[in-house]
């Protein structure tokens, strides 16, 4: 243990979307002050949708967040079909699926790409990289654009999606455009193993470190999938499955002196949601390629080490990728048929859920028999995770409290970066103090 003092104030983390604070002050190796501070602004998503047609849901809230434009759009789409029960073709649903693939991709290569893997390098930002190893950087740039140019087909632009609508789609993409979106796949498949096997080489500065997690995320058993979409919520701490109506008896959500934003808890004090979460409940679902870089790097069912979430995004994209060659063969199959989607405003009150690339995603949402919104209800992935990096600050400085405070400071910001928090809308630039 360190004899000195250490006093360490964070503000506002870089390489995390919104506002985020580490403290840490100790003496003599007893910590006297460790909180992970959120000092978000509210945005009253919840209020700007009241009185609004059920019709324009989606296109309001797809603004909480430009990296999970498509989430929030499809889990509020998901709320107001279950509320009216206005039912979705099959057809309808794969296209959907594609099109929340497209942005598990888009985000995590952000992620991993620009945002972590830095850290692995010993490098301040993705910038310096460039000089380093220019080809990896290159391929992830050119992941990005595919799945930037994939949302583009699918959801109309890259970003806040405009051909999304309760009961299906407003447009879908022609049988030649699936085709060559296929090809690009295919292309893109090696291009990920790529990367995963720059990663690998600095595996090694990836802390270790290991707390008992409770993780929770979406099961699909019928059939059973590695789910992003459909399905109910599972825990590592629970054997069922509670129905998505009943999501707040999860989240359990609270206020918490030290944030802005509420924090959640189930069977502990706190759980995790993200791409950790999903592995640890549905791994074995995992396509085939995903299961063999998720052997590359030992990453199995039970890993408790949050840094290791950067490791299951990367899983993840060739999950996605390779899950919708496949898709896109079915759909070739029986042919994209064109869809008339007629519904009218009933009275409702119900929820949706996905998993946003951060995790589990709920909204509910109310209506009036004129399809008015009386009542809304979100609770974002971050939030869900606030208190699980509070408790592995809890855990991890005890441990790392005889070093240096540079690598103190890095390893903390480490943890939060593990989990890509998506605190707010902005970016910050960072102010370390260290007083002595």
């Amino acid at each position: 243990m360190s004899n000195g003092k250490i006093s360490i104030n964070v503000h506002h983390v870089t390489r995390i979307e919104g506002h985020g604070n580490i403290v840490l002050n100790a003496n003599n190796g007893k910590i006297e002050k460790l909180e992970w501070q959120v000092p978000e602004a509210p945005r009253f998503f919840e209020a700007m949708v009241r009185g609004r047609n059920y019709e324009d849901i989606q296109t309001i809230v797809s603004r909480i967040c430009g990296i999970c434009s498509i989430t929030h759009s499809l889990a509020s789409t998901k709320a107001v079909e279950n509320a009216m029960g206005i039912r979705v073709s099959e057809q309808a649903d794969k296209v959907r699926i594609l099109m929340h693939y497209s942005e598990q991709l888009q985000s995590h290569v952000l992620h991993v790409g620009y945002l972590a893997v830095p850290d692995f390098f010993g490098a301040p930002s993705v910038v310096p990289l460039v000089g380093v190893a220019p080809g990896p950087v290159k391929t992830i740039i050119g992941l990005h654009r595919l799945a930037n140019e994939w949302s583009d087909l699918i959801a109309g632009r890259t970003t806040h999606p405009v051909t999304l609508k309760p009961g299906g789609l407003t447009k879908f993409p022609t049988e030649k455009e699936l085709r060559n979106l296929q090809e690009r796949l295919k292309k893109a498949l090696p291009d990920l193993k790529a990367v995963a096997e720059v990663v690998l080489s600095v595996a090694g500065n990836i802390p270790k470190f290991n707390r008992p997690t409770e993780y929770v995320s979406l099961k699909q058993t019928n059939p059973p999938t590695y789910t992003f979409y459909h399905g109910e919520i599972t825990s590592t701490d629970y054997d069922g499955t509670v129905a998505i109506n009943d999501w707040k008896t999860v989240a359990n959500e609270y206020v918490s002196d030290q944030s802005t934003a509420k924090w959640t808890k189930w069977h502990r004090k706190s759980y995790a949601v993200g791409a950790l979460a999903r592995f640890n409940n549905n791994a074995q679902h995992l396509s085939p390629t995903a299961k063999a870089v998720a052997k590359m790097f030992g990453l199995e069912k039970g890993n408790c080490n949050p840094y290791m979430n950067t490791v299951a995004q990367l899983v993840e994209c060739v999950h996605v990728v390779e899950t919708s060659i496949e898709m896109i063969d079915e759909l070739l199959t029986k042919g994209i048929k064109p869809e008339t989607v007629k519904t009218g405003p009933k009275a409702g009150k119900a929820s949706g859920c996905v998993e946003a690339p951060r995790g589990i995603l709920f909204h509910e949402y109310e209506f009036d028999r004129k399809g008015h919104c009386v009542g809304a209800d979100i609770c974002i992935p971050t939030n869900q995770n606030h208190a699980s990096i509070q408790e592995d600050f809890e855990a991890l400085v005890p441990q790392i409290l005889d070093e240096p405070e540079d690598k103190i400071r890095l390893k903390l910001e480490m943890l939060v970066r593990s989990y890509d928090p998506c605190v707010s809308c902005s970016t910050h630039m960072l102010d370390v103090k260290f007083v002595r």
